[in-house]
């Protein structure tokens, strides 16, 4: 990857992408964000990779859009960064067959906020902050965060962190539904360590259509809904990971998931 803007290790069935730039607080660079799209598709396209960890190095998860990047004299639109660089990595992630974990180390703030937003399983460490800076240059939330946010915590909340951007403490963040955990932060690593490789053992063939009908419920009725379950529950019934599951129960005795 350019600069090693993204590192990228696995261990077993887990696949970490890191976020590396702390001189600037691991904000984004257009360079970055396509090294970042490209170790997604990665996840996507290896069957041995189970689950995802996005987290970052240094003192931030990420600060967002690196400003010097659009106020450069030759920055393009920014509609064509936030259409080539943040659209292109929420889809991504959302549409990702496997479990996301987003694992914020620190503060996340703008486009950073909203990246961990979008992760399947969002956790923090307790000294972690989550900030929509976007007011505070003139800009709306992007990343998914006009979506995303609204619903995770209702419009009240939302509007006012994206109004007056208050910072959030992790603590905070997760007693109002924002996040799934907030952790302390000398159990950080060993935890999401754990989280990732528990995901990475299970059904995830029926966790991606547990994703996708998530995906789906946002945008349709409850009839659409059930449909939808349907179609799904079908699918699933139709994996490998369904039959072991089942024949483990009656056998009273653990599963073995192969993710398909």
């Amino acid at each position: 990857m350019q600069e090693d803007t993204i590192l990228i290790t696995r261990a077993g069935g887990v696949m970490t992408l890191t976020l590396n730039r702390p001189s600037a607080y691991n904000s984004f660079t257009r360079p970055m964000a396509k090294a970042l799209q490209q170790g997604l598709d990665t996840a996507s396209s290896d069957d041995s990779i189970r689950c995802v960890v996005i987290t970052g190095t240094g003192k931030a998860f990420c600060a967002g859009q690196d400003l010097k990047e659009v106020t450069a004299d030759d920055a393009p639109p920014l509609e064509d960064i936030v259409g080539g660089s943040y659209n292109v990595m929420i889809r991504k992630m959302r549409a990702l067959a496997k479990p996301v974990i987003t694992a914020v180390n620190g503060v996340a703030a703008g486009a950073g906020a909203n990246i961990a937003l979008a992760g399947d399983l969002c956790v923090a460490a307790e000294d972690a902050k989550f900030i929509q800076a976007f007011s505070k240059i003139g800009l709306i939330p992007d990343s998914g965060g006009t979506w995303m946010l609204p619903k995770l915590i209702g419009l009240q909340r939302a509007t006012a962190l994206a109004y007056l951007g208050t910072p959030v403490a992790a603590p905070e963040a997760a007693a109002m539904g924002m996040i799934h955990r907030s952790i302390p932060n000398e159990e950080f690593v060993a935890e999401v360590t754990a989280l990732a490789e528990k995901l990475a053992a299970m059904p995830t063939r029926g966790l991606a259509l547990t994703k996708q009908a998530f995906n789906r419920g946002f945008e349709q009725s409850m009839d659409a809904q059930l449909e939808t379950e349907m179609e799904l529950q079908a699918a699933a019934s139709r994996t490998h990971d369904f039959g072991e599951g089942v024949s483990a129960f009656l056998e009273k005795r653990k599963p073995t998931f192969k993710g398909n």
